[in-house]
């Protein structure tokens, strides 16, 4: 390539969706990884895109709602310039509901969604029915939302890497030159490192741990029950995720803690009672300090951004994050939600 404009360096959900966002706006793009595709959180196994609930409304909620509304046509675009498919479903989610204190309260949220959700996605209390695909629900009733979808990460991964390199981009594994705007989404070791260039304690990395099991419902609702994702994906696993571990010896390792998410999500959805294990996978996922995505310019570095701290919501922001970045970058239109800036 003999210009680029730009340059991202993470090859993870947010590095690869901004480069995608940026080579649709014709920029000549090089994306750097210095280990693998996903070497980070975005290498992960679980790809629930969900909503937060629909009450006490912030700029968060409403960017996040913004993104959820868009991907279905996003990643059809992957997928269209690809030929790969991303794993991206609108499958709607179930969740149980403890008592009836919990059901009146999510009919009222119901109502609070019917306003805020724009009409363009149902929050609704539904009674059990006892189908095997359902969580146990103590009392009787599931909350089923619309707007909940699914996404396999490295599918989607590999899928963006194609519709980059179709369009002309470099992907390079190793390391090579920055030319250009240069925007760091380096995972939890980016915001170790801007944490020490500015002299303060802007995010730290939380361990996952998660399960993929063989279980074939790839085209029924993933499941939360009491913080637990069950996550059905399009090639015939589940997958079940998953801890917040903030203090670690090793962001790699698999230990007693993910044995009792297992049995837990056996326990919630007993014809997950016999699904085999396939996999077992740990890593360290970005926390920003606020809790919401960091984006924006780097500060002291002229020509460097920043796009981190995805943490439990970075597959569901990635399409709008990545629009807002490359406006950004490319042209200088700064659409940032406050409580997103460094």
């Amino acid at each position: 390539m003999a210009r680029v404009d730009l340059t991202v360096r993470g090859a993870g959900i947010f590095g690869l969706s901004m480069a995608w966002a940026a080579v649709k706006r014709g920029a000549k793009v090089r994306v750097i990884e210095t280990a693998h595709i996903g070497a980070g959180s975005s290498g992960g196994i679980v790809g629930a895109l969900s909503p937060h609930v629909p009450e006490n409304w912030n700029e968060k909620k409403a960017f996040q709602l913004e993104s959820l509304l868009m991907a279905a046509a996003w990643w059809g675009g992957v997928t269209a310039a690809s030929g790969m498919d991303t794993g991206y479903g609108a499958v709607g989610r179930l969740q149980p509901l403890a008592d009836q204190a919990a059901v009146d309260l999510a009919r009222a949220r119901a109502l609070t969604a019917a306003d805020l959700w724009q009409g363009r996605a149902d929050w609704r209390v539904l009674p059990a029915t006892g189908a095997a695909w359902e969580p146990v629900s103590p009392s009787g009733f599931l909350v089923q939302d619309t707007l909940s979808a699914r996404l396999h990460p490295r599918m989607a991964a590999q899928a963006l890497v194609a519709a980059l390199q179709s369009a002309g981009a470099e992907v390079v594994i190793g390391e090579a030159a920055d030319q250009g705007a240069v925007v760091w989404a380096t995972g939890a070791a980016g915001l170790q490192a801007l944490s020490q260039d500015l002299g303060r304690v802007v995010g730290s990395g939380v361990k996952g741990q998660a399960a993929l099991l063989r279980f074939d419902a790839q085209d029924l609702p993933q499941l939360f029950v009491d913080g637990l994702h069950l996550v059905p994906h399009a090639d015939g696993t589940v997958a079940i995720g998953s801890t917040s571990e903030n203090r670690f010896d090793d962001g790699a390792a698999v230990d007693a803690q993910l044995e009792a998410l297992i049995a837990k999500a056996r326990a919630a959805l007993p014809v997950l009672a016999q699904a085999e294990v396939i996999e077992r996978w740990a890593g360290v996922r970005p926390r920003a300090s606020t809790r919401a995505p960091l984006i924006g310019a780097w500060p002291g570095r002229a020509g460097h951004f920043v796009l981190n701290g995805g943490f439990k919501i970075g597959f569901g922001m990635a399409p709008k994050l990545a629009e807002v970045m490359a406006d950004l970058v490319l042209t200088g239109q700064d659409a940032i939600p406050e409580g997103f800036r460094l």
